[in-house]
């Protein structure tokens, strides 16, 4: 046999024991526990990556992707558009000293046997189906928030990932923040008392958005494999380049799916919820109203549990008012105190409102600015590759909790779209009440590029 393949067939079989290892499986005559043996060979075993997307969000990854103790190959960088290939490759080889190959086909990277894992920092339409096209293909993934496009996907991407076996990780970095983690066992331990109530926000003074002009796409744009799963539609100036998020509901999921699941699923955490019982919003366009922004950008969202547990959502894209003392962040009520915490410290307070105990890390995480980036996504970066590898760790962001603060972003929305109070089967988060609200479960896709488990 050839050496080479020899060892390639090796290296995969340390990779999918590792995974296996994460269920405490028995690797028979060896003797070893599957979780032992990931670290005796795995930890050792160098993961081929690839990174899909390669926007605003993708150096994010690359300080953990240097770092010689996750010991990984970036074998590729990804994306549909010729200008970001040649930005990330450049980036890639100055930051790293690294020179991956370039691909415009995501296909060829999932079909590749040495790929061992993705991150998909795609837009929001792509994020499942690129996900499940992955997990067919024998990949691990990190998908970026939110982990889908409508709740019928979240389901899908779950199903894909029990019946596939691997990793699935979501973007949301402050899973890994030690200061959340301490404040959120914190909480559980009663420091507070009884937590009754969280308030997530975000505050960020967008301008106006280009209004859509139908024009050619732009050179070196792959337009069709663009929107992909998306109805498929004319170009409109600009429409690739971010301000997708606004432009209806084909591509993007609004600023509360852009940015609310990161602290709405901080508060589900603290408050240690799984899906509600009912939903309702107050949202409206308010500000430059003549510009081609489609949807809202300002929401009020409540989110009522069982147990007289309440998550209150408040986003402000468009006006920078700072009422929280932050750009983003989450204030959880209890009965003996509250705690205020988001991506780079926690302040906690008696009852009174007096100050007990801050703890504040000691570097930061981007909040909103674009993109983002910092130590929390190297952290997380670092816990998927440690997750896959079957290390004793637990891994921060498994798709099921994903899932289910992302359906909080989605429920908020359905609201708004159908201009209804939803009331929803706490066992599952479907909607009981409104049938064309229940419509918006899941997306028309275009044809021939339906997602498929």
């Amino acid at each position: 046999m050839d050496k080479k393949v020899s060892k390639d067939n090796s290296r995969r079989d340390f990779i999918k024991k590792s995974t296996l290892g994460a269920a405490g499986l028995t690797i028979g005559a060896m003797g070893f526990s599957a979780k032992s043996y990931a670290r005796i060979i795995g930890a050792n075993d160098r993961l081929g990556i690839a990174l899909i997307g390669l926007g605003r969000r993708y150096s994010g990854y690359l300080p953990s992707i240097g770092m010689k103790e996750n010991n990984v190959n970036l074998m590729y960088l990804c994306d549909v558009m010729d200008s970001q290939l040649e930005r990330a490759s450049g980036r890639v080889k100055n930051q790293l000293g690294l020179k991956p190959q370039l691909e415009k086909d995501q296909m060829k990277v999932f079909n590749d046997p040495d790929v061992d894992a993705v991150f998909i920092a795609t837009p929001d339409h792509w994020h499942t189906p690129a996900a499940i096209l992955a997990l067919q293909s024998g990949k691990h993934v990190y998908v970026e928030k939110p982990i889908s496009h409508n709740p019928y996907e979240g389901e899908m991407l779950i199903e894909a990932q029990k019946k596939y076996g691997k990793v699935v990780q979501m973007g949301n970095q402050q899973r890994s923040s030690k200061e959340s983690q301490e404040v959120i066992k914190a909480i559980h331990d009663g420091a507070i008392g009884n937590p009754y109530l969280a308030v997530a926000f975000y505050t960020n003074a967008r301008g106006s958005t280009p209004n859509q002009e139908i024009q050619a796409p732009p050179k070196g744009l792959d337009w069709e494999m663009w929107q992909g799963p998306a109805i498929h539609r004319e170009y409109t100036y600009n429409t690739w380049d971010y301000n997708w998020h606004w432009y209806g509901w084909n591509y993007g999921t609004a600023e509360t799916g852009n940015n609310a699941t990161h602290e709405l699923d901080i508060a589900r955490w603290a408050l240690q919820l799984d899906f509600p019982e009912e939903v309702y919003v107050e949202a409206k366009k308010q500000h430059f109203l003549d510009d081609g922004w489609e949807m809202y950008d300002t929401m009020e969202a409540t989110f009522k549990f069982s147990n007289d547990k309440i998550i209150k959502w408040d986003g402000k894209s468009r006006n920078g008012y700072n009422t929280y003392g932050g750009g983003r962040g989450t204030i959880i009520y209890g009965s003996e105190g509250s705690v205020f915490v988001n991506r780079n410290l926690y302040k906690m307070f008696d009852r009174k409102g007096k100050l007990v105990k801050i703890s504040e890390a000691g570097s930061k995480e981007s909040g909103t600015a674009l993109g983002g980036g910092g130590d929390l996504s190297t952290m997380h970066v670092t816990n998927f590759f440690d997750t896959i590898r079957g290390k004793d760790v637990l891994q921060h962001s498994p798709v099921t909790e994903g899932v289910k603060s992302t359906l909080l972003c989605h429920l908020a929305n359905i609201a708004y779209r159908t201009d209804a109070r939803l009331i929803l089967n706490s066992s599952n988060g479907h909607i009981m009440n409104n049938d064309s609200a229940m419509k918006l479960w899941r997306r028309e896709y275009e044809k021939g590029w339906e997602p498929k488990i």
